[in-house]
């Protein structure tokens, strides 16, 4: 039974609000937020269904705020999320059919790559000053890449921000805001298509996941306003640390 008390509720606010702004400048909030969805008594595929309605509305959030701050590429919106999708579809299948415990190994083996990567090949997501952003009709390597992203995200969904965020800077050369900015798109894109499936599955619990997607959706909204003034290696340095932070969750669980 679902516990809504002062200490539950205002847990859900705060851990909302710090994953708005953590997943909107790297990725992993949801190691935040879905554990405290379960303090509150929801059983972790509830937690994990309830807690997209928080991941969506962020998504919104940040996506309304890069664009308004000129940081979203609407040229390559639509060529970006075609890919993303179709690989979330294969792994959305692939979560369907391989074993559960195939999901740890993933998720670790992909945060410590993550964290390695940025730390000895930072040009990688962080692109220097004054390098030309692709289009992805012109790289190839993009669209597998983003396709791949799709796929962990599909499968997997925990840390997706980091995967695409080495997709979309490392292929397409993107400033981290501008790569953000896109990031959030695809992962709004693809938790519409998970949402869909939980809430015909009835996993979706409305009044905390609208409470969640408040206080996610103002940590979105701080963290864009960050992420327009912040240094692009101050940047790159928060996500290190975060990737740092997923892995030990994964380690955790």
């Amino acid at each position: 039974m679902t516990e809504f008390s002062l200490f539950t509720v205002s847990l859900l606010i705060v851990t909302g609000l710090i994953a708005g702004v953590i997943n909107t400048l790297a990725g992993g909030g949801s190691n935040l937020t879905i554990p405290a969805l379960m303090v509150m008594g929801l059983p972790a595929d509830i937690a994990n269904a309830t807690n997209r309605v928080g991941v969506l509305l962020q998504s919104v959030a940040g996506v309304r705020g890069f664009h308004r701050h000129g940081k979203l590429d609407s040229g390559d919106t639509l060529p970006v999320l075609v890919p993303n999708l179709l690989g979330g579809l294969v792994g959305a299948l692939c979560a369907a059919a391989l074993p559960v415990p195939w999901l740890k190994p993933l998720l670790l083996g992909t945060m410590v790559g993550m964290s390695l990567l940025i730390l000895l090949r930072p040009g990688v997501v962080a692109p220097p000053e004054g390098t030309v952003a692709r289009r992805i009709r012109e790289t190839p390597a993009a669209w597998f890449a983003l396709f791949i992203a799709g796929v962990y995200g599909g499968f997997v969904q925990a840390g997706v921000g980091f995967v695409l965020i080495a997709a979309l800077a490392g292929t397409l050369r993107y400033d981290l805001a501008r790569t953000n900015a896109l990031k959030m798109l695809c992962t709004g894109a693809i938790t519409v298509v998970a949402l869909v499936v939980f809430i015909a599955d009835g996993l979706v619990l409305w009044i905390p996941g609208l409470i969640l997607g408040a206080s996610t959706m103002t940590g979105a909204a701080l963290a864009v306003k960050l992420a327009i003034r912040l240094h692009q290696d101050v940047l790159r340095w928060f996500l290190f640390l975060m990737t740092v932070c997923a892995s030990a969750a994964a380690l955790w669980v």
